[in-house]
């Protein structure tokens, strides 16, 4: 993201140029590993996506859908997937458009359109909304954050984000950050999530800065944890064993909550 951010500064301020400075999609894409299955379905706009699901291990168990950041595709997270499939969660990982196997081109609207599909993927495939975890890393935590305001879910978690897209512009490049916008603000939306929400960040993120982790988990209501990873930074912060415990142990309590009579 850290290249991005620096091209969308130089770039001016138009969206649609700026959206090929944002997005770093991977084309290449592996077979799935054994024990996962390919998935493709069609977004409200016709764009036609691919995506690898772990399924998940019995009726009751959550099922992440895991909207990635902005670089590479759900090939290069195979590791992470198998990670939180043994740890008992189902996993719908998806490509926005553009990367991997889908087809189109991301922007910020588009990638919107991405995971509400695949949420609306699950359901129809039989995952009662109770059971859907909203979960994102980087970029994708400001898209899981956007899916929860728009479709029911037993929780948000969200991984080494930010409370916009020019916050993080602001921490690398001070006033230049208006050229970003107002894309990608999760600042306005966390406040409004009605269901339990996990934010996670690495003490050493480079990237995006550990004190935006901090600014976004205080701007949040309702039910909320917060887990610092200390030590590791943007792009290695899923090689902590804890901080997958955590997802996996907050995943399985929510779902256990949402289902609980009230």
């Amino acid at each position: 993201m850290a290249t991005a951010l620096v091209l969308l500064v130089q770039g001016g301020c138009r969206v649609s140029a700026l959206d090929g400075l944002i997005y770093f999609p991977e084309r290449s894409m592996p077979a799935p590993p054994a024990g996962v299955e390919e998935r493709r379905f069609t977004t409200a706009d016709g764009v036609r996506l691919h995506a690898w699901l772990a399924p998940p291990p019995d009726s009751a168990a959550p099922l992440l859908v895991w909207s990635h950041g902005n670089g590479g595709n759900v090939g290069n997270r195979e590791d992470v997937l198998l990670a939180l499939a043994a740890r008992g969660l189902g996993v719908l990982a998806y490509d926005y458009r553009g990367y991997g196997l889908s087809e189109g081109r991301a922007h910020e609207a588009g990638v919107y359109l991405d995971a509400e599909a695949a949420w609306d993927h699950a359901v129809a495939d039989g995952v009662v909304p109770e059971r859907v975890v909203c979960f994102g890393e980087s970029l994708g935590g400001a898209v899981s954050i956007a899916l929860a305001s728009r479709r029911p879910c037993a929780a948000v978690i969200v991984v080494a984000t930010f409370t916009s897209l020019r916050a993080v512009a602001r921490q690398h490049y001070g006033a230049l950050a208006a050229l970003a916008g107002h894309q990608f603000d999760s600042a306005s939306r966390v406040p409004e999530i009605g269901v339990p929400i996990l934010v996670a960040h690495g003490d050493r993120d480079e990237i995006v800065p550990y004190a935006l982790g901090e600014a976004l988990f205080a701007l949040a209501g309702g039910p909320k944890r917060f887990v610092r990873v200390p030590g590791l930074g943007h792009n290695d912060v899923f090689d902590s064993p804890p901080l997958l415990d955590a997802i996996a142990a907050f995943a399985r309590e929510s779902v256990a909550a949402a289902d609980s009579p009230r």
